[in-house]
């Protein structure tokens, strides 16, 4: 049965995880945010930890991803009441993988000799790797995100991704756990049980989290660039509703072009503009394609922008891609990347032909296909990932950009959508994980902000507001590091992971049916 006391600490936990990420932005209550709800799913049957588990999840991710109101309001112009309810539906969906964790975490530490400082690293990184990928994922908010700004401890994510950062965390509290409840709680209940499963647990993750600082101290002061690269980022902060509007096109062309002039001073290699920068169809629109392609040959640098692109037709209809596009300093289109992971409900509406009632909820140019290979943008000075979007969240898919290749990131997105909430900021934070799983440096041009740079250590180098037109300009250093084992292996350290949560259920089974 659920009291009052298992509500309020589920409840409590849910509050302490969306803490520690933008806005709120409070990094170290994210190694104690488990506890609360740990404690809460004692002696509790499967039923009462899922739901616990639900409850602090869905608190968690309110308060991380309740913006999408924003853009579903604002910009798919549905009632608010349909928008609070679809709201409540995504974080319920989400919620779903915190309740099965806490179902897992209370079936697991019953039976097992495991001590939480382990099974709940394991439970915890296997589910945020599946919500990186199941329903074409959304990985947002996954815990070691929090840690953006605690360069040492990220620095292993070059070897475990992400998940390595999260697994820490997990595991911290699971030890917390473990000292403070479950140690002093099994002592009461079976004075004769072995403790010597949690002593070595505790050396093992004290060594981890020394060798993980000490690992960190050193590669933050490792990596000389090979190559120093000058790059501009233009944010023109157009309003959304004036994106495509027709009679403020020419408003938006002469604003980039002249916010460019201001970026040309500092005598650039690459100047980025952001997501959809340009308000036509690129390469259909002949006069407007011809205008921005005779102002690239005034920069002396290569510019990127995004732009739609036509890519056949098909049913009479055109086929559009929402692209990243590389002009050379003389004008010439070098290189196209078409966006790979599209935006469900928002580029495109999945099962459209079981569904045709069903439409986008938010307004733009028409639906996209989406593009198909990891093109690298060759250039003297590096060779460029150009991601477009969201897609910089998915640290599988840009890694696949790196291994190909590419020793700088570019990144182009239009969070305007969002607000002035938390998104942007969270956007930006992931970015930084990006940029140390792969040793690159990353450059994010977006059109209302953040904008910034960071280098292959995870630094800020420079960032903008949002809502504000700004040039940013920066140098960055190429070549700092060999290819990290993170981009050219993957996600094996969530695989092992994986596989322990197993190994764990499968022995608890096994247990179970010999008694």
């Amino acid at each position: 049965m659920l009291n009052k006391k298992d509500i309020i600490l589920s409840v409590f936990s849910g509050i302490l995880l969306a803490a520690g990420f933008p806005s709120v932005d409070f990094p170290p209550l994210a190694w104690i945010a488990l506890v609360p709800l740990l404690i809460s799913l004692s002696d509790k049957s499967m039923k009462p930890a899922f739901i616990l588990g639900m409850l602090s999840g869905f608190v968690y991710f309110l308060g991380t991803v309740f913006w999408v109101y924003n853009s579903i309001f604002f910009y798919g112009h549905l009632p608010a009441a349909l928008c609070a309810v679809l709201v409540a539906a995504l974080c319920i969906y989400l919620s779903m993988y915190v309740a099965v964790f806490s179902m897992l975490f209370n079936y697991l530490t019953v039976r097992s000799r495991f001590p939480a400082l382990f099974i709940a690293p394991v439970l915890w990184v296997t589910l945020e790797f599946v919500r990186t990928y199941a329903l074409t994922g959304f990985p947002w908010a996954l815990l070691g995100y929090s840690q953006y700004k605690f360069l040492t401890i990220i620095q292993i994510a070059d070897i475990t991704g992400v998940y390595g950062v999260s697994f820490l965390i997990a595991a911290v509290n699971g030890a917390v756990f473990d000292i403070f409840f479950n140690l002093p709680k099994r002592r009461r209940e079976m004075p004769l049980s072995e403790q010597w499963p949690f002593s070595v647990g505790l050396i093992v993750l004290c060594i981890a989290i020394t060798a993980s600082l000490l690992y960190g101290a050193w590669k933050l002061h490792t990596g000389g660039g090979h190559h120093a690269v000058r790059a501009s980022i233009v944010q023109g902060n157009i309003d959304q509703d004036k994106k495509w509007d027709l009679s403020f096109q020419r408003e938006t062309i002469n604003e980039y072009k002249a916010l460019t002039a201001a970026a040309v001073s500092a005598y650039p290699s690459l100047i980025v503009w952001p997501e959809t920068a340009v308000p036509f169809v690129f390469g259909h629109d002949e006069t407007l394609t011809a205008e921005i392609t005779e102002f690239g040959k005034t920069l002396g640098a290569h510019l990127i922008f995004g732009g739609v692109t036509i890519k056949g037709i098909k049913d009479g209809r055109y086929q559009l891609s929402n692209s990243a596009i590389l002009l050379s300093p003389d004008g010439n289109v070098l290189s196209v990347y078409d966006k790979i992971h599209l935006v469900p409900y928002g580029e495109y509406v999945p099962l459209r032909k079981l569904f045709p009632f069903v439409n986008r909820l938010v307004e733009g140019i028409g639906d996209f296909i989406p593009g198909r290979q990891n093109t690298v943008m060759e250039t003297p000075f590096a060779g460029i990932g150009s991601l477009v979007c969201y897609e910089i969240v998915f640290p599988g898919l840009v890694r696949k950009f790196v291994d190909n290749g590419a020793d700088l990131l570019v990144t182009v997105t239009n969070d305007a959508w969002f607000g002035r909430y938390s998104a942007p900021y969270q956007h930006f934070s992931m970015a930084v994980f990006r940029a140390v799983e792969n040793r690159v440096p990353v450059i994010r041009a977006a059109n209302t902000g953040v904008s910034g740079f960071i280098d292959a250590h995870g630094r800020i180098k420079k960032k903008s507001d949002i809502f504000v037109r700004a040039v940013l300009t920066e140098d960055l250093e190429t070549g700092a590091f060999k290819k990290s084992f993170y981009s050219k292996y993957g996600d094996l350290f969530a695989f092992l992971c994986i596989i322990s949560t197993i190994l764990l259920i499968a022995n608890n089974i096994k247990m179970r049916n010999e008694r």
